[in-house]
């Protein structure tokens, strides 16, 4: 799988705190990623972001669920460039593609591996408030690992699964292969 990165994000603010739905007004607390190239999980706090850009940057893809609808848009306050460049797998883009609306994280994990996520966004924000940064970072650490776990999974099956709103199990195919000739991004923080 190369140099591909799982990426999620998690917010020190809310919605609610910001009084509309707008992701570019939410501050980073944390980003969590899974590096392919070096197999491994890390983390970083909204001060350490300039560490990070350099491994998203060298990334051959990034690969998250509703990056596009959120993550980006977040980072994108922070990043001198723009995401939206980026060789991307949106998970929840590439389901929605085929089934025609959008479905949580949770639903398509539950049913394609048999767990979920470990709890909520807001429950993040909670333990960032409290200060209690190694919650906040097993919490997005989770994340990240449900989203890698779905990303092989659809990669190895070509599909997933989740219930439909009579309960019934839908296992669409799906494509999460990696277009090589995909363009790279200029780079914005490594040297040229």
């Amino acid at each position: 799988m190369g140099k591909e990165v799982v990426l999620d994000i998690e917010t020190s603010n809310s919605f609610a705190d910001v009084g509309k739905y707008d992701p570019s007004l939410l501050k980073i607390s944390l980003v969590g990623v899974y590096s392919y190239a070096t197999d491994q999980y890390l983390s970083f706090l909204e001060p350490e972001l300039s560490k990070l850009w350099p491994l998203l940057e060298s990334a051959d893809r990034i690969i998250g669920y509703n990056l596009f609808g959120f993550d980006y848009q977040v980072m994108n306050t922070y990043y001198p460039g723009d995401f939206a460049g980026f060789p991307t797998l949106d998970i929840m883009k590439e389901i929605e593609k085929v089934i025609g609306f959008r479905i949580k994280l949770d639903d398509v994990a539950h049913e394609t591996l048999g767990e979920g996520k470990s709890g909520n966004g807001l429950q993040a924000i909670e333990f960032f408030r409290r200060g209690e940064i190694d919650k906040l970072r097993d919490y997005c650490l989770q994340d990240v690992k449900v989203t890698k776990e779905v990303y092989e999974y659809g990669l190895q099956h070509g599909k997933v699964k989740f219930r439909d709103r009579a309960g019934q199990i839908v296992t669409p195919s799906i494509d999460f292969t990696l277009n090589k000739e995909l363009s790279r991004p200029v780079s914005m923080t490594l040297p040229l």
